[in-house]
């Protein structure tokens, strides 16, 4: 049996082509700065979401986005030969916001104070549950 499943194994060559073509033939400055960071292929192969992160603002994730939109005929027409597909599978751009995200989190860990700081009652502990009160 394969580790993964057959919808895995097309969403990482989608990835991979999709990824070489951004780098050596597409030539679209809206695309320019973006970055394939996953696809995930439904299970009957006919819908590819594709995960793109791109750097900049709200507006140029909005163009960047409307740069593959437009672009997806040359994208599907380019890939198609390298996957062997029968049919090649819709393909979807959703931007990847996780890596703004992942930052975000980053920020807020630095900018909380240090464990060595803070006083243990400031601390909430793990296995005492919720205050009750005894009134009931």
């Amino acid at each position: 049996m394969k580790p993964y499943t057959r919808a895995e194994r097309v969403s990482i060559q989608i990835q991979q082509a999709i990824t070489e073509l951004l780098s050596k033939k597409m030539q679209d400055p809206r695309l320019e700065m973006t970055t394939v960071s996953g696809v995930r292929l439904s299970p009957d192969l006919s819908i590819a979401h594709v995960y793109v992160t791109v750097f900049g603002d709200k507006k140029r994730i909005r163009e960047a986005l409307e740069g593959f939109r437009k672009s997806k005929g040359f994208i599907k027409k380019h890939i198609a030969p390298k996957l062997g597909l029968r049919i090649m599978p819709d393909l979807r751009f959703i931007h990847d916001d996780s890596f703004d995200k992942a930052a975000r989190l980053d920020v807020l860990i630095d900018a909380a104070p240090k464990g060595e700081d803070r006083e243990p009652d400031d601390i909430p502990s793990a296995l005492d549950g919720p205050s009750r009160d005894s009134d009931e």
